[in-house]
């Protein structure tokens, strides 16, 4: 037998790898494999999740808003941040998904529109672990089409109250803050919503077949009253909210692979050793084609990844750039999970494997955040100059 190569050493990527993003990126892998991968299975198949635990542990490995600066966050770049994203959701897409809502689109929200004294409040401790956020733009009817939220803000004297439902809130039940978006007479606004305030609640999501590890509620509001100073000031219309999700999708890109290499690597070492009419799976021809398709595959996304890194590390990245990446990348990582499935037999569908479990996850990384219809509307009106959406 000739010698063995990993999938994404056939591309050289170490040396598109610089030695502090390296050391960043096997941190975060020697934490996974150390503290999640022995318990995703129980987690999974229980749907509980240690959120609170791993977020205090999380926020000491120094992920949480670890692109961001000051306020207690690390300020690495971007790239570093893209390639923590694929070791957290080659574990699991649950936990990246933590840490992603918690970085990318709570802290972010306050710390790019926040005053200084919520930023002062929150984002030491965020980045700690200490507090958990949550982000509240999706709702039970709004998804894809955020500017028709129902949720509303009016003011009464200095105040602000709030009325309205938010829907598939990743940290919402365990949420300390709940960044939340919400209509007012002067555009799109948001607020800063701490656990505990009077006619708020946030009831856990079950019976979900998809992020199972991860926690994902509701979010109600019920007459509530928050004082002037709950507002995030410097955001105004939906532009606000969606820069926060363009971070997020960002995570995304790297993370998606993450997952789709945790797949083929388990696949690879599985072929190896299931015998097969005399010899083992991976002598076939069959077996390499696909393999061989699935590592092109790879390859591909995270060569597109690592670019679209460096061009956010420049401050040249566009937001249709990063539509591209999460569109091509959860698309590319969800078939190769299936397609790993398949060289499992009956064993891809057991958890012992993480195979299938990642393309559940998977399902829901494919339509959150933007809907794969949604990132080609964002590419096509790129293209054409043309809006589709209506």
């Amino acid at each position: 037998m000739g010698n063995q190569q990993t999938p994404l050493g056939l591309f050289d990527v170490e040396d598109l790898i610089g030695e502090e993003e390296r050391a960043i990126r096997d941190t975060v892998r020697d934490f996974t494999a150390a503290r999640i991968r022995p318990h995703l299975a129980e987690w999974f198949e229980t749907a509980a999740i240690p959120a609170r635990e791993l977020a205090g542990e999380l926020g000491k490995l120094g992920v949480l808003g670890m692109h961001l600066t000051g306020y207690g966050c690390a300020g690495t770049s971007a790239t570093a941040y893209g390639l923590a994203c694929m070791e957290l959701e080659a574990a699991d897409s649950g936990l990246r998904s933590l840490v992603s809502v918690q970085g990318s689109l709570a802290m972010y929200a306050i710390w790019r529109w926040g005053s200084e004294e919520q930023k002062q409040e929150w984002l030491p401790r965020m980045a700690a672990g200490e507090a958990i956020g949550c982000f509240g733009l999706t709702e039970p009817d709004f998804g894809s089409n955020p500017a028709d939220m129902r949720t509303h803000a009016r003011r009464d004297g200095d105040d602000w109250v709030l009325n309205g439902t938010k829907m598939w809130i990743t940290n919402g039940s365990v949420a300390d803050v709940a960044v939340v978006w919400a209509q007012t007479d002067d555009k799109i606004r948001g607020f800063l919503v701490p656990a505990g305030t009077p006619g708020f609640r946030a009831p856990e999501i079950t019976r979900k077949l998809s992020l199972r590890a991860s926690v994902t509620s509701e979010l109600v509001l019920d007459d509530v009253r928050l004082p002037a100073s709950a507002i995030l000031p410097e955001a105004r219309g939906l532009s606000g909210p969606l820069a926060c999700l363009n971070e997020a999708r960002y995570g995304i890109v790297f993370g998606a692979l993450g997952a789709a290499r945790d797949c083929l690597e388990t696949t690879l070492a599985y072929v190896g050793e299931r015998d097969i009419f005399g010899k083992p799976l991976a002598a076939y021809q069959a077996t390499q084609l696909k393999l061989a398709d699935m590592t092109v595959e790879l390859g591909k996304g995270m060569l597109l990844a690592l670019h679209l890194g460096r061009r956010k590390d420049a401050g040249t990245l566009r937001s249709e750039q990063v539509s591209v990446g999460k569109l091509n990348n959860v698309r590319t990582a969800l078939a190769i999970a299936r397609e790993c499935r398949t060289l499992l037999g009956a064993n891809g569908i057991s958890l012992e494997y993480p195979v299938l479990r990642h393309a559940n996850n998977l399902e829901s990384v494919l339509t959150y955040e933007g809907t794969s219809e949604v990132h080609q509307l964002v590419i096509g009106q790129t293209l054409t100059g043309h809006s589709a959406f209506r």
